[in-house]
């Protein structure tokens, strides 16, 4: 592939993030940390997330970053992430994402704690998506970079 190939297919495709604004910094941060390993770790498109090595001039390795943008955008609220999910169920776009309950205890507490949660009674973190640009874009363009 030419560099000029390499940059337009950049285009392409994209990872998302939709966050709720209502939620602490820190806690959004390690929200963010679960849902980006969570989707590039279980998504089964690995190869296609596009990871490479980039180099440094003294010869360092800075292995797996996605040659895609990762976008991350503010949501108002839960209710609003909770329809980009179920947009993203609809679409068939792979997903991951964090709620209230996986913030409680430990891991083992956290599984008990959202089998106990109908859907309705979770509030949203945030949501992250992988996907071609143009369909994920249909479905978050009304929210705004995060700040």
């Amino acid at each position: 592939m030419t560099i000029e190939e390499l940059i337009e297919d950049e285009k392409t495709k994209r990872f998302v993030t939709v966050l709720n604004k209502k939620i602490e910094p820190g806690r959004l941060m390690n929200a963010l940390g679960h849902m980006a390993a969570g989707l590039g770790g279980g998504s089964g498109k690995a190869e296609e997330m596009r990871f490479s090595a980039y180099m440094d001039k003294d010869g360092g390795t800075h292995p797996k970053i996605s040659d895609y943008p990762f976008i991350v955008l503010r949501a108002d609220n839960s209710e609003q992430i909770r329809n980009v999910r179920k947009e993203a169920i609809a679409r068939g776009i792979p997903f991951t994402d964090f709620t209230d309950r996986m913030t409680v205890g430990t891991a083992y507490e956290q599984h008990q704690a959202m089998e106990a949660a109908s859907e309705p009674a979770l509030e949203y973190y945030g949501i992250c998506m992988f996907g071609r640009t143009e369909e994920i874009a249909a479905f978050t363009k009304k929210f705004s970079l995060f700040k």
